[in-house]
């Protein structure tokens, strides 16, 4: 299991001769697991479902979560948010959708440069609450190992609330409209209540027929993050007592980013020895070659669902250069879920400093995405964004416009910008419609 020590591992901390880094390390070997390996096995069945093309895989959530954003309320609009998204999905394509958090272990983030300069003071550049803190002081930007363990706690304390949501009621289809309250009216709302009332019929009508609605009344919501941090990932690998098998219990679904995913690199020997269902973000610059030896590393036995390669190749390149990527692939047998990241390639500067994307961008990603596929024949499986329940101006355009003023007062991201919720919401109708044509 420990290879990877001896490999490049890229983007990662400098604190292993940090007083406290042996202690952290003992404490998250030794805690209760965050996901259990049966849990993991459950999605890995689901995700084989959309391999196959049976099925569709929805990913969303916080650029990088905050242990102060860690909030009922903030948690509970996240969870509202995606349900919706799911409920446009399911009911507009007619097929079900595999629902997964970008939450409970996203706190931290891959960064371009190890340091960062304000008015001649440098200092190590923000890597998430995970790492090292928000404020640029040298006591904020010191990597603390007590960090990680502060980030098992309170994605702990998320996945609790999660369950209870999915468990307890809160996501019975026949609550499909008080999912919707508490936001302002918009059009993207005006069109889901209108959805909504048609579930509510649908579902009527089953009722009377004397149909089993158990399947209606609870839901299964995943968890998933970028395993960025190898000493992190690899304190919460446990044995499983069934099989006897290695499984990454810090969240369901992990995966690779596109800065991290050399193919002799350490994050891809460790996650490549895991149960787990695996994704590795492809950017532009992927080939063919690099893809299928990628499959060849991480599911050699080429198993359904095992991997997912979520793409991110932005707007203007997606359809030049991924159907090169997925026609190798599809030709090679392998069953792998392919996923739209219509956010990491999109990513602008406005004039005044803010990090942006235009959702016309974003939107263009995802058109090109299906386009490639539906002229392939392959099945696009999945969308992956980074968005949040609250009503937020961090990307520009939408139905009701963000505009680059609104930023003073709505910019809430400490790193990347997010769609809000009706930005998410308005790119749910339009999936359910490509799907509903595919």
């Amino acid at each position: 299991m420990d290879e990877w020590r001896n490999l490049t591992a890229d983007q990662q901390p400098t604190w292993a001769e940090h007083p406290d880094f042996a202690s952290s390390i003992e404490e998250l070997s030794t805690v209760p697991p965050l996901v259990f390996a049966g849990e993991v096995d459950t999605l890995k069945a689901r995700l084989a479902e959309v391999a196959q093309g049976r099925a569709f895989f929805l990913q969303g959530g916080d650029c990088a979560e905050t242990f102060e954003g860690a909030t009922a309320d903030k948690i509970t609009a996240r969870v509202q948010t995606l349900l919706q998204m799911a409920a446009v999905l399911t009911y507009g394509a007619s097929m079900p959708v595999v629902k997964m958090g970008r939450m409970a272990g996203q706190f931290s983030k891959p960064r371009s440069s190890n340091d960062e300069t304000r008015d001649g003071l440098t200092l190590p550049t923000f890597r998430g609450e995970m790492v090292n803190g928000f404020d640029f002081t040298e006591e904020a930007r010191v990597h603390d190992p007590n960090r990680m363990v502060r980030g098992y706690h309170t994605s702990a304390s998320t996945l609790n609330l999660i369950r209870a949501f999915t468990g307890g009621g809160f996501a019975d289809l026949r609550h499909v409209h008080s999912w919707n309250m508490g936001f302002a009216s918009n059009p993207a709302h005006s069109r889901y209540e209108s959805m909504a009332r048609e579930i509510d019929r649908a579902v009527k009508f089953m009722e009377a027929c004397g149909a089993d609605f158990d399947a209606l009344k609870t839901t299964e919501l995943f968890t998933g993050h970028e395993a960025l941090l190898l000493d992190y990932e690899r304190a919460l690998t446990r044995i499983d007592s069934r099989t006897h098998r290695p499984y990454g219990t810090s969240g369901h679904f992990l995966w690779i980013g596109e800065r991290t995913r050399g193919l002799d690199d350490a994050h891809v020997d460790l996650l490549s020895r895991l149960e787990n269902p695996i994704g590795v973000k492809l950017g532009p610059s992927t080939t063919a070659e690099d893809a299928l030896a990628l499959i060849d590393k991480l599911d050699p036995h080429r198993i359904p669902g095992r991997l997912t390669f979520i793409t991110r190749m932005g707007a203007g390149k997606i359809r030049e250069n991924l159907p090169r990527v997925v026609e190798a692939v599809e030709g090679s047998g392998a069953k792998v879920v392919w996923v739209s990241d219509p956010m990491h390639g999109n990513t602008v500067s406005t004039p005044s400093g803010f990090k942006t994307r235009n959702f016309d961008d974003v939107v263009d990603e995802v058109r090109g995405f299906f386009e490639v596929h539906q002229a392939i024949g392959s099945h696009p499986g999945g969308l992956h964004v980074e968005m949040t329940g609250d009503d937020v101006a961090e990307c520009l355009g939408g139905a009701a416009a963000v505009e680059e003023a609104h930023f003073a007062d709505r910019y809430e991201t400490l790193c990347d910008p997010r769609l809000n919720h009706m930005q998410s919401l308005e790119i749910a109708f339009l999936v359910a419609g490509y799907l509903a044509r595919d």
